[in-house]
């Protein structure tokens, strides 16, 4: 007992605790915003039109996913950003509860709303969603999430996190979102995928029900070539794209010593009109700020560049999904989703999102146990199985310790 009470504490002292480095990053969001502050605020709102759904929005909108302030949102109402992202599973529901008793202060035409559903049995690692996944638990959660946000509708709902075009094109999700949309709970349907996005979003456009896809989308990608390509194509048939994991967990180090510039990397992504908006998850008033100057400037200056051309070459905390390493591992881990949960943990610092997606995997309580040597070659360099002992740690801690 005792050494695990120690593992514990060691375990929240490098993940919960480090302020200083919290602090730091917070400084390095805010850079450039008191010189840039005047020009902001004269230049014109840069929006852009959301395929054929007829929403027109600021290239820069609010991923809601850790946000817990309410006046957050009040805030970024005030800059102009009128869309936001959320979803059923966030903070265990109480992301929506937070969202919808600000948002029912403001007239329900002045703001969009997106959240988004995982079918009731998630794709497995071969990617696939099985029989289980039915149109009546999932209307059964929008029903849950309309509750939550106070509204009748919502503007956007997503089937969440597919990697897979037999995922996208499965027949009792298309008919729980056709039927979402008769009932008049939802304006328009999507999907969202966090890896294999060129796959998923020519799948959403195949669909011919589909009509917006959330992406991971950063300049971290080696098939950033080929998501531009997608969303072209996306964009030709009228299918809007909005961009998340922006910032590629916004730290190239575990340490959080090295911060991206996430001003740039936000500017880089918006660089193709293609996409419409992005959602950065926003958790302090400078971030905010910082985000919501690019609604005013989208032009990437020449120390940006040079941050984004370095960057590349850097370690990451951010798994591009590249999906070898499944069947590089002997016992066919979910890697990709165990890696997004390490970001979690070391570039969000929410312990309670990582908890939450390691417990949705059903993984062993050491999943790397009986392996001598780890199989798993990284595109990336990861030190895989390291990073899956780290972080399956998180499911000794009780969850009401992290909430």
């Amino acid at each position: 007992m005792e050494s695990f009470n120690q593992s514990r504490r060691q375990f929240l002292r490098t993940t919960v605790l480090g302020s200083a480095s919290t602090l730091l990053a917070s400084n390095v969001l805010a850079q450039d915003t008191s010189k840039k502050k005047s020009q902001d605020a004269a230049a014109p709102m840069i929006k852009r039109m959301l395929g054929k759904t007829g929403i027109e929005i600021p290239v820069v909108s609010f991923g809601v996913m850790r946000a817990d302030n309410p006046a957050l949102i009040t805030e970024a109402m005030k800059t102009g950003i009128t869309f936001f992202d959320t979803a059923h599973a966030y903070q265990g529901g109480k992301n929506e509860e937070m969202l919808g008793r600000v948002l029912k202060q403001y007239p329900r035409k002045s703001f969009f709303v997106a959240t988004k559903i995982v079918p009731e049995e998630t794709e497995n690692t071969t990617g696939l969603l099985g029989p289980a996944s039915t149109s009546k638990a999932f209307l059964e959660k929008l029903d849950i999430s309309l509750k939550r946000l106070q509204l009748d509708y919502v503007d956007i709902l997503y089937v969440h996190s597919l990697t897979r075009r037999e995922s996208v094109l499965h027949p009792e999700m298309l008919e729980a979102v056709t039927r979402a949309k008769k009932a008049g709970k939802a304006n328009h349907v999507g999907v969202s995928t966090h890896r294999n996005e060129p796959e998923v979003i020519l799948a959403a456009v195949e669909s011919g029900v589909y009509e917006v896809v959330l992406a991971s989308i950063n300049f971290k990608q080696d098939h950033y070539e080929a998501i531009r390509q997608a969303a072209a194509k996306a964009g030709e048939a009228g299918v809007g794209i909005i961009a998340m994991k922006t910032m590629a967990g916004g730290f190239y180090d575990k340490e959080r010593t090295k911060p991206i510039n996430c001003k740039a990397a936000l500017k880089f992504v918006l660089q193709d009109k293609n996409v419409t908006t992005a959602i950065p998850g926003i958790t302090n008033f400078d971030q905010l700020a910082v985000n919501a100057s690019v609604n005013h400037d989208l032009e990437l200056t020449q120390e940006e560049k040079n941050d984004l051309a370095g960057g590349k070459s850097e370690g990451s905390l951010y798994c591009p999904g590249c999906d070898h390493c499944i069947s590089d591992c002997a016992k066919k881990l979910p890697v990709p989703d165990i890696m997004r949960a390490y970001m979690y943990t070391y570039g969000y610092r929410d312990l309670a999102a990582a908890q939450s997606l390691l417990s949705e995997l059903s993984l062993p309580a050491h999943p790397c146990g009986e392996c001598e040597t780890c199989s798993v070659k990284c595109s990336q360099g990861f030190s895989v199985a390291d990073r899956i002992k780290d972080v399956v740690r998180l499911n000794q801690v009780p969850a009401e310790f992290l909430s």
